[in-house]
């Protein structure tokens, strides 16, 4: 079974926004993907009940795994994911193009 380990980037850990884009990631995989935190126990990553109770903050690394065809290619997906801060505010549009 294919697994993945990758530190958490959002400045507010898998809470909120963060974890509703990443649990809709992993439901949009259509593998049983789960997440869990060192020494903890996995969780389904397609729920956000179960995501965001895990209590995963800033920098911590986590543990994914996934069954099935693809496997591989939707964890890497969701590394890239986690490692990028999705609280971070978007790009200000170009101010110079008006």
């Amino acid at each position: 079974m294919p697994t993945r380990t990758v530190a958490v980037a959002s400045s507010v850990g898998l809470h909120a926004r963060p974890a509703m884009l990443f649990t809709q990631a992993a439901a949009a995989t259509g593998l049983p993907v789960t997440i869990a935190r060192p020494g903890g126990e996995a969780v389904d990553a397609t729920s956000i009940l179960f995501v965001m109770s895990l209590g995963v903050p800033h920098g911590e690394v986590v543990t994914l795994t996934a069954e099935g065809p693809d496997a591989e290619a939707a964890l890497d997906g969701l590394v890239e994911l986690l490692a990028t801060d999705l609280d971070a505010p978007a790009p200000a549009a170009d101010e110079g193009s008006r």
